[in-house]
């Protein structure tokens, strides 16, 4: 189990301070422009799309209940928790980072904005890393699957 930890730790750790790291870049006053995609500083005080906005500050206080909730419930399902370390890792350090910012920033900072044939919420390398561990975590259960049925 230790190695399982180091592992989330590791990736947990990366996925943090990249983030943290791009969002000094933004709070520093970058910006820039194309035909696809615009990248300037944006606050957000909810979750996705801005929901829950409305809660204010006892919204990080609830995330970071639901974050430690979530991860001793993963980590008491050990063979998950083993199977999608890394997954997991990705999503705990981008989710923690986006609560980060909420206590230094008074919302998340976030700055990518799609607009190519399509208008899209402003959002961040965590919320891509999010996106990308659920990903992994659902690729290899259908992986998984697709192995015991065709056995």
């Amino acid at each position: 189990m230790r190695k399982t930890l180091l592992i989330f730790f590791i990736s947990f750790m990366v996925v943090l301070i990249i983030d943290q790291a791009i969002k000094q870049v933004f709070l520093g006053g970058f910006t820039w422009q194309s035909k696809i995609i615009d990248l300037y500083l944006v606050f957000n005080t909810g979750v996705a799309f801005s929901m829950f906005s409305s809660l204010g500050e006892s919204l990080k206080y609830i995330q970071i209940a639901l974050i430690a909730s979530l991860f001793l419930f993963l980590y008491l399902e050990k063979e998950f928790f083993k199977e999608n370390i890394l997954a997991i890792g990705f999503i705990f350090g981008a989710g923690s980072s986006n609560i980060l910012d909420r206590f230094l920033h008074g919302g998340v900072v976030d700055y990518i904005a799609w607009h190519y044939k399509f208008e899209f919420a402003v959002f961040n390398f965590a919320d891509v890393m999010i996106n990308f561990g659920v990903f992994l975590i659902i690729l290899r259960a259908y992986l998984n699957y697709r192995e015991k049925r065709y056995k």
